[in-house]
Parts: C-alpha cells; sequence; structure tokens
C-alpha cells in the first residue's frame, strides 16, 4: 500500500489530534511513533503505563486507508477502548466471544464497508485460518499487538495463546506491525524483536518512571487490619487490592465491606457474568474499592485509581511495575504499598519450585523474585532500584519513595547476622525464625521453656532489637542468600555465603529502621492535581454531573471526560461553546454532545453561590 507523503506530516496529524481527541500537542514519543506508523515502518514501543500508547495507533488509523487490526487479550480492555474512541467520534469495531452473532456481524460489516477504521479481536480469533483468509482480501494497513510482552517465554505474562501472532510477518509481509508493552525489560525486548519482526523493527523505548506514584513497602503484619487502616485514610477513593488467593481476595473484600467500605472480590474462579457485573460498577461508580487476584489485569483502563496495595508479594518486578501501573493514570498523585513478609517470599520460591515450567524458566522466575526481594529489601530509593531493573537509570533519589521521605538507618549489620547465625547453628537447624527471634530476644514462651533454649548462652543475646526488627533483618539475610528456608515448616538453614558471614569473610550492609512508621497519608507533592485555583464544591458537582451522563449511557464516567479536563474547567469556567472547546479533552465530538450540558451546569453553579 503506497503512503502519500501528507499523510505523515506532522501538522496534520496534530490537526486530527485536535480534532478527535481534543489535545493540542502530543505527549513525550507520541510524534515520533505516529509518523514512524504512518511511514508504514514496523514498530516496537516500549511507554510507561498512561503515557497514551493507545493513541499512537488509534491516530494513524483514522489517517490512512484501510483498516487497522488491533489484538487485544482481554474483553474488558477491548469495550473500554471502543466506548472511549465512540465518545470522540472515531468509529470502531469488535469480535470476540462475549458479544452475539449477530454484533459481531454487524462490527464486521462495518470493517468491510470502510465504515470503521479499526477492528479490535483476541490473539485467538486472528490465529484461525479463516480469519487470515479473511483478512487477506480486505485492505487492512497495520496489525498492532497490545500488551506485546505476552507473546515473549521470558516476559512475566507469557501466554501461549499469543504465540500465532509470531508468523504475522510471513503471513502478511506487506503490512506493517507495530507492537506496545509497558513492561518488558532487555530481555524481552530482544525476544520481541527476533519473534515479530527477525530484528528489524524500528524500536522505541521510553522512561518507565511515573513520578506521581508513590512508592512504599510496609513489613507485614496483621495484613487485613493494616490494609483497612490505609484504605480508611482514603475513604471515597478508588482503589485495588492485590491478593495471591481467590480466599484472601473474598475475606479482604468482606473485611472492607463491614468497615463501611464499598468493597468487592474478584478472581478467575467466578463466572464471567459476574466479573463483568463487578468490572462495571468499578468504571462506572466513583468509590469501589476491588480486591482481586491478577485476574483483575490488563483490562483495567481507568485513569483515576488513587491507590493500589499489594496485600500479598507480587511475582515479579515486572508484575509489580504492571499492578501498579494501574494507578494514577490522570497523572494525578497516587500510592503504591506493598505489605511484604518473609512467609510471603517463601511461598512465591515454593510457587515456582514446585511449577511445571522447564528449568531454564524457572531459574528466571527465581532470578525475578530475588529482584524484586532485593527492591523490598533494598537500602536505597525504591524508584532508582525499580527503574534500573529496566535499564532506565536514574541518579538522584526521587523524593517520592518511602526510602526517601522516612529516611532509614543503614549499618554494617555482620555482627547482628553473625548472631542470628549463631542461634541457628546452636538450634541444629532445626528451627524456623519464630523461634529463633524469641531466643533472640529472650522471650518466655512456652516453647522455650519446654525445650530448655532458656538456659542457652545465646538466649536474649539480640535484645538490642525488637521482634520486628529482627524480622526485617532475617528478609535481608533472606534476600541476600545467607540464610535459606528448608521443608514444610520452613526450617532456617545456613547457605554457604551464611557460613562465609559467620566466619567473618563476609560483611552484611542491612537497613534497621529505627522505630514503626504507620503511614496513611500521602507521599511529596501529594498535592491537587490542579495547580490552580479549584471550587471544590464546582468540581464535586462537574463530577456528579459527569457520572449521572455517564450512568445513563452504562459507560464508565472517564468515557465522558476525563478528571484532567473537570478540573480544567473548573478552573477557567467557560463561558462559550467556543471556550468549552479549548480545554484538553474536548474534541469536535465531545463539544457537540456535552457543551451546552456542561456549560449550562456552570451557569446555574455561577448564578447560586457567592463563591
Amino acid at each position: 500500500m503506497a503512503y502519500s507523503s501528507a499523510q505523515a506530516k506532522t501538522d496534520n496529524a496534530t490537526e486530527m489530534l485536535q480534532r478527535f481527541f481534543g489535545f493540542p500537542c502530543f505527549r513525550e514519543g507520541q510524534a515520533e511513533i505516529v509518523d514512524a506508523i504512518l511511514a508504514g515502518e514496523d514498530v516496537l514501543v516500549v511507554m510507561p503505563t498512561g503515557a497514551g500508547k493507545s493513541l499512537c495507533f488509534q491516530l494513524p488509523a483514522q489517517m490512512r486507508d484501510g483498516f487497522t487490526v488491533v489484538v487485544s487479550p482481554l474483553i474488558a480492555l477491548m469495550e473500554n477502548q471502543i466506548a472511549l474512541l465512540k465518545a470522540s467520534g472515531i468509529a470502531a469495531a469488535m469480535l470476540h466471544s462475549g458479544r452475539s452473532r449477530e454484533e459481531n456481524i454487524c462490527d464486521w460489516q462495518a470493517v468491510t464497508a470502510g465504515a470503521a477504521k479499526l477492528l479490535y479481536m483476541s490473539p485467538e480469533r486472528l490465529a484461525t485460518p479463516r480469519m487470515r483468509q479473511a483478512l487477506a482480501k480486505l485492505p487492512v494497513t497495520q496489525f498492532v499487538i497490545d500488551e506485546a510482552h505476552c507473546i515473549s517465554q521470558w516476559g512475566h505474562d507469557f501466554r501461549k495463546e499469543y504465540l500465532a501472532l509470531a508468523d504475522l510477518k510471513q503471513n502478511f509481509p506487506h503490512v506493517p506491525l507495530a507492537a506496545f508493552t509497558a513492561t518488558a525489560d532487555a530481555n524481552t525486548r530482544k525476544d520481541l524483536q527476533d519473534r515479530l519482526f527477525g530484528g528489524k523493527a524500528k524500536s522505541f523505548v521510553f522512561g518507565f518512571d511515573r513520578p506521581n506514584i508513590t512508592l512504599r513497602v510496609e513489613e507485614k503484619h496483621q495484613a487485613d487490619n493494616r490494609v483497612l487502616e490505609i484504605i480508611e485514610a482514603r475513604r471515597g477513593q478508588q482503589g485495588i487490592v492485590y491478593c495471591l488467593s481467590r480466599k484472601s481476595t473474598e475475606i479482604t473484600a468482606e473485611k472492607l465491606s463491614a468497615a463501611g467500605h464499598k468493597a468487592l472480590a474478584y478472581h478467575a474462579k467466578m463466572p464471567d457474568e459476574q466479573r463483568a457485573e463487578i468490572l462495571n460498577r468499578f468504571l462506572t461508580e466513583p468509590d469501589i474499592v476491588i480486591c482481586a487476584t491478577i485476574a483483575f489485569g490488563m483490562g483495567i483502563d481507568k485513569p483515576d485509581i488513587r491507590y493500589v496495595i499489594h496485600r500479598d508479594m507480587p511475582s515479579s518486578m515486572e508484575a509489580y511495575y504492571q499492578e501498579i501501573g494501574r494507578a494514577g493514570r490522570d497523572g494525578a498523585p497516587a500510592d503504591a504499598i506493598m505489605l511484604y513478609g518473609m512467609q510471603d517470599l517463601m511461598q512465591r520460591r515454593r510457587m515456582i519450585d514446585e511449577s511445571e515450567a522447564p528449568d531454564e524458566i524457572k531459574r528466571l522466575e527465581r532470578r525475578r523474585l530475588d529482584a524484586l526481594a532485593h527492591y523490598c529489601d533494598g537500602l536505597d530509593c525504591r524508584r532508582i532500584d525499580l527503574l534500573s531493573h529496566f535499564g532506565d537509570e536514574q541518579s538522584a533519589p526521587c523524593g517520592n519513595c518511602d526510602r526517601c521521605l522516612d529516611g532509614a538507618k543503614t549499618q554494617d549489620g555482620t555482627a547482628l547476622a553473625q548472631k542470628a547465625l549463631q542461634v541457628i547453628l546452636s538450634l541444629g537447624e532445626n528451627f524456623g525464625q519464630q523461634h529463633i527471634i524469641h531466643i533472640l530476644t529472650g522471650a518466655n514462651t512456652e516453647k522455650i521453656r519446654q525445650r530448655g533454649h532458656d538456659s542457652l548462652m545465646d538466649h536474649g543475646c539480640g535484645k538490642e532489637l525488637d521482634a520486628r526488627q529482627w524480622r526485617a533483618l532475617f528478609r535481608q539475610l533472606y534476600a541476600q542468600k545467607i540464610i535459606e528456608p528448608v521443608g514444610d515448616y520452613n526450617i532456617l538453614q545456613l547457605t554457604a555465603r551464611g557460613r562465609q558471614v559467620l566466619a567473618g569473610a563476609l560483611e552484611v550492609p542491612v537497613l534497621i529502621e529505627e522505630k514503626r512508621r504507620r503511614f496513611s497519608g500521602r507521599g511529596r507533592g501529594q498535592k491537587s492535581l490542579a495547580q490552580g485555583q479549584v471550587n471544590a464544591k464546582l468540581l464535586s458537582a462537574l463530577k456528579a454531573l459527569r457520572l449521572k451522563l455517564a450512568k445513563a449511557k452504562n459507560s464508565p464516567a472517564f468515557v465522558i471526560f476525563a478528571d484532567r479536563t473537570l478540573i480544567e474547567m473548573a478552573q477557567r469556567q467557560p463561558k462559550t461553546i467556543e471556550e468549552f472547546a479549548a480545554l484538553s479533552g474536548v474534541g469536535e465530538k465531545k463539544c457537540a454532545a456535552y457543551a451546552e450540558i456542561f456549560l449550562q451546569a456552570l451557569r446555574e453553579f455561577e448564578n447560586g453561590t457567592d463563591e
């Protein structure tokens, strides 16, 4: 297919950007990607969550002949994208198993008739010979693979159904291919290049930083009570609590509901209809808390999620980055809080060891888990650790993580580690962490008395730390591979490195927090998204109107307008349609649909208040 030079002009793309999406200019990196796609190049794009990846292929689709096929992993993600596109005046279609045959046929006919420029479908559907034969007869301008990390066996979320996409370039050699993801380390990026493009795609890798998200990791202690405490400080805000098991999601949701929060459990064992209903409530209602397994994942594209809590440890740095990336996509301040304990770390490692994955993949997963453990127990700025994992080097501390905000005392922990290791050896390497800590702190438990361990020379040798501080130190010893749990009861034993430490041949850097810090508020810069004056009552009224309109359409509130647009509306208080159209996020279609409604609300507020 030929591409005229006019199609690739940036000024034309900028005009279309304003017309459909209501933005006066591109964000960082978007213009370069749009130009490459318009020029017919194959591209691999890695951009952080919330950076506007979808626009990079949706906009070019409107500027070219034919149509673009978008591969999307989840029905929820397709539905969200289509709702947003249609609200912006862009005709788009989708094919998926959750719709009736008649609906799918109607959308297919719209595409073949040239009435829709975007066609969303699952990887399974695109893999069928029948679909490929049908597409070969049509003017397909572009293939786009969203969440492309799923195609790589080195990725954190490998999916077998994505493997069939690797031969798209062979089946459609003259159709450009674009792959987009937010979570791909260097190995995954190389694998994607090799599998999809034969190493020949133009690569765009942008920074992974989400500076508006405050990063915190806390010791896991009475997890359900702590989750409740954190959410109580954010009552009325939307958030996600990630749990490891289905049972945990249900228990956590029940406890939050009993405390008066609108909390719902979500996991893969639920019927599809029930999950769809919960997702719709989360996207439509303003104050739902979802307690979910990772089943509540890539389909969530909601901009105003204010916090993500990991009640249980995620599986890797990649999974952690993707999951916290659900928060703060509107650019406003948000929190990512992980509760982390040694039991979680050991359970995750056991899950890897007992899986049926090949040994090579198991080794990779162990390395990824070790990287996450290092992040949790690391001594430096968390954002530096997180970004460096993806090759995004940052030299200065971020000032917006618990390490930067709270401060912590770092020290040579070799002597402390030797005390712990000596107790483990004196007990014959036959006891678990809790009993060892009781001996270190000089506790007088029944188990200690029954076994005569109160007479040991080491009983009480570690009283300079309390039990919480010892638990944190044991996690660091585990992360540094100085100790390891063995068997079903997690008996602690020394590793080869541990014996070197005990012999004085290795030093052990540790972080000892002076006292418990019960964080409940927000981090640095956690101001209103708006930097100018915003009338809180007016903004609340505009949000209420948006919700009313969204419910009438049975669509998420952000499909009407994003929070950024409402805040700008409250700040500038436009009086005319021309002024309303100048707001960020107001394209032609939305201006025509909603200008008079919101202008009337602004007039009524002005006439009814002295502020």
